[in-house]
Parts: structure tokens; C-alpha cells; sequence
């Protein structure tokens, strides 16, 4: 570890032109490569949540259970060609399963993503959207009247409709499946397709928050966004989820324009990633 720290002594004998082209790398960037490279830290887990794009029920609207989901519009279907494309190009998410939602707006979002990950589509009804009970095909306006939007501060327990969830059974079973899938897809790169609240619920689930009530914070999770999860493993700790990237939606941003995203031309990755440490060192934990 000595020789880590001595720059001086790594340049010795070495002319001043050689010296001034060697990258500069501070002692915490030395560290963490180090770490790395001897597996100390090691990534382990891949999760990547994308929601659905946008569905009929979203515009009419109508209260989209399995029932009332009749699938994409016309908007949607574009927005998940052009996730399809960027993927596709970029070759950035390297997946080893692909599961998706068994509603009709996700399924047909994972169907037309499929081909650019090259991987079957695991079919899951565990990571649907909330569920309405009885309320499922209903305009939202008759739904309004009929049972009310519950608040989730007063009527913490009182599902969207009978036979529906309430707030916190939903936020268990989101917990539930996302555990389940990671321990059984342990070590792999996990595709998911799903809906706002399973990546709203995520983001409870891996930060510890509490799940009984909606947090005091509002999502705003958009569709076909890619929100992405890494389960990394550091000798001597318990392994813990760190989160790389929510709502990222780079991919319809040429959507009525004339022109397209050259994915071709881009990395999959920023290259000075491999520079950037994102681990901190428990001394300079703290520290600004």
C-alpha cells in the first residue's frame, strides 16, 4: 500500500515530458481502483425498473386494472420504440432476464423492447400497478364520486375500492417481489417492466423509509424512464443497494423533431466514469 502513496517515487527516472502525460489521480481515486481490482468491492446485483409508456387509461382516463388497461397509444408506442432503439445501440444495459408486468400497457412495452435485449419475457403478476378492485374499467370521474380518493394520513388502511389494495399493502408486496427477484436473480443484470408505483415503492423499499403511509415527497416518474439500482458488496460489510440513475428518459427527447439520437455514435456509459469513484472511504465519510 506504501507504494500508493509515494507519486514521487513512481516518477523517478523518468523525463519531465513522460511525467506530465500520466493521468492525475487523487489518493481516493487510487483507493478505489485498488479495491476493485483486488475484489474488494464488488458489484453484484444489476436491477433496472423502466415504466410502461403511456397507456390509453392514462389519457381518457380510466381506472386501468386488468379490466380497463387496453394497452398503449399511439405516443406510448413511440416512446417505447425509441427505448427499444437506444438500447438496442448502446448495448448499455447488458441484461440477463427480462420481467414485466402482466398488464397490457407493460406488456406491451416489454414486447416491443424485447428484441433489442435479445432475452424472453418472464411474465409476473406481482409487479402490476396497485390494484382497484372493483373500481378496475371505471372512468375516473365515476370513480371519484362513487368511492373517493382515500388519504392515505386519515384512512391509512382503506383500499382504492373494495377488493383492492390499500397504500401499505401495496408497498408490502412491492417489497415482497422486488426481494424475491433480486435474491433469486442474485449476481445477474435484471430488466424490469413495470409501472410508477412499483419504482415509487422501490425507492421506499431500498432507502428504508416508511411504507404505511405515501411519503411527504411526490415522484413523478415518466414513461419509459429507466431507473437503475446496483447491489454493490464490500469485504467486511453487509452488502447494500446504492441507486445510479432515476427517471432517465434521454431516449424521447427527439420525439417531434426532425432529428434523432445518433445511440450509434455514444457510449454506453460516461468514459470518465472509470475515473470517478462513488464509493466513499470510511475516513472521509462525513467530510464535504
Amino acid at each position: 500500500m506504501g507504494s500508493l502513496h509515494n507519486n514521487d517515487a513512481a516518477g523517478a527516472g523518468t523525463s519531465p515530458a513522460s511525467r506530465a502525460v500520466l493521468p492525475s489521480y487523487t489518493h481516493r481515486q487510487v483507493i478505489w481502483c485498488w479495491a476493485r481490482s483486488c475484489g474488494i468491492v464488488n458489484v453484484v446485483t444489476q436491477l433496472f425498473l423502466i415504466r410502461h409508456g403511456e397507456a390509453v387509461s392514462n389519457v381518457q382516463p380510466i381506472v386501468g386494472g386488468m379490466r380497463g388497461d387496453t394497452g398503449l397509444t399511439p405516443r406510448g408506442v413511440a416512446q417505447a420504440e425509441r427505448l427499444r432503439d437506444r438500447l438496442a445501440s448502446t448495448g448499455e444495459v447488458a441484461a440477463d432476464v427480462l420481467i414485466s408486468s402482466t398488464l397490457p400497457r407493460a406488456r406491451e412495452t416489454a414486447e416491443i423492447i424485447a428484441p433489442a435485449l435479445g432475452l424472453p419475457i418472464i411474465w409476473d403478476d406481482e409487479v402490476q400497478e396497485m390494484r382497484p378492485g372493483v373500481a378496475d374499467g371505471m372512468s375516473l370521474d365515476d370513480f371519484r364520486e362513487k368511492f373517493g380518493i382515500p388519504s392515505t394520513e386519515r384512512e391509512p388502511f382503506r383500499p382504492l375500492a373494495p377488493g383492492g389494495e390499500n397504500w401499505g399493502q401495496f408497498m408490502l408486496r412491492v417489497g415482497t417481489t422486488l426481494e424475491r427477484i433480486t435474491r433469486e436473480y442474485e449476481g445477474k443484470t435484471i430488466v424490469l417492466v413495470c409501472h410508477g408505483g412499483i419504482i415509487d415503492g422501490s425507492l421506499l423499499y431500498f432507502f428504508r423509509m416508511s411504507a404505511l403511509t405515501v411519503p411527504p415527497v411526490q415522484m413523478y416518474t415518466r414513461n419509459t424512464s429507466i431507473t437503475h439500482w446496483q447491489k454493490v458488496r464490500i469485504e467486511g460489510k453487509a452488502a447494500r443497494w446504492r441507486l445510479m440513475k432515476y427517471n432517465d428518459v434521454f431516449h424521447l427527447y427527439d420525439i417531434g423533431t426532425s432529428k434523432q439520437i445518433p445511440w450509434a455514435d455514444l457510449l454506453a456509459r460516461p468514459a470518465s466514469d472509470g475515473d470517478r469513484p462513488v464509493e466513499p472511504l470510511e475516513a472521509e465519510e462525513g467530510q464535504n
